[in-house]
C-alpha cells in the first residue's frame, strides 16, 4: 500500500504506477496491478448461505479458500449471467486472496501520482472511501478502487467465522 508520503514523492519524481484497468456497466475501473494475482474465467462456487449477494460463494484455488465477490452487485449496477466471457480477477487483499467478478479486463495503464485526481466529496448521501482517484486517460475517465476499503476486512471476516464445505 502506497502511503501518503511516499504518493508526495512520487507525484514530486515523476513515478508512474500501472492500474489493470476493467469495465463493470458503462463504467471503467482501476486497481492496483500489484493487487492482482491472476485472472481467469468464472467457475462454480459453493454458495454460503447468509452472506451478503455480492459475495456469489467461494471457490477452492489451489488449497485457498477463496471468496468471490461479484462488484456488479456490490455496486448496484444489476447482475449479468455469468457464462464463458465472465472474468474473475484474483485479487492480494490483506493477506487474502479474493476474487471479483467483472465485465471485462481492458487494459494496463501508467499513470503518474499527479495525473490521478482526488474523488470528489459527494457528503453523507454517498459514501466514495472506496475510490483511490479518476484518471483521465483518451477522454474517458478511469475510476480508480482502493480495493482494500472495497472488500472489507468485515466482509472478508465472514469466511473466517463460517463454517465452509468442502470442494
Amino acid at each position: 500500500m502506497i502511503t501518503e508520503q511516499k504518493k508526495d514523492a512520487d507525484s514530486q519524481n515523476g513515478t508512474t504506477h500501472e492500474y489493470l484497468t476493467f469495465i463493470l456497466g458503462d463504467e471503467h475501473y482501476g486497481l492496483d496491478i500489484m493487487k492482482v494475482r491472476e485472472i481467469r474465467g468464472y467457475e462454480p462456487v459453493t454458495k454460503i448461505a447468509n452472506a451478503p449477494a455480492f459475495i456469489k460463494g467461494v471457490l477452492n484455488l489451489r488449497g485457498d479458500i477463496v471468496p468471490i465477490v461479484d462488484l456488479r452487485l456490490k455496486f448496484d449496477v444489476g447482475e449479468a449471467s455469468y457464462n464463458e466471457f465472465t472474468i474473475v480477477i484474483m485479487l492480494h487483499i490483506n493477506d487474502r486472496i479474493v476474487g471479483i467478478v467483472v465485465d471485462a479486463v481492458s487494459d494496463v495503464i501508467n499513470m503518474k501520482a499527479s495525473e490521478i485526481k482526488p474523488p470528489p466529496e459527494f457528503g453523507v448521501a454517498f459514501d466514495s472511501q472506496y475510490l483511490f482517484g479518476l484518471a483521465p486517460v483518451n477522454e474517458q475517465m478511469i475510476i480508480l478502487l482502493n480495493i482494500e476499503k472495497l472488500i472489507s476486512s468485515q466482509e472478508l471476516g465472514l469466511f473466517d467465522s463460517t463454517a465452509l464445505p468442502s470442494e
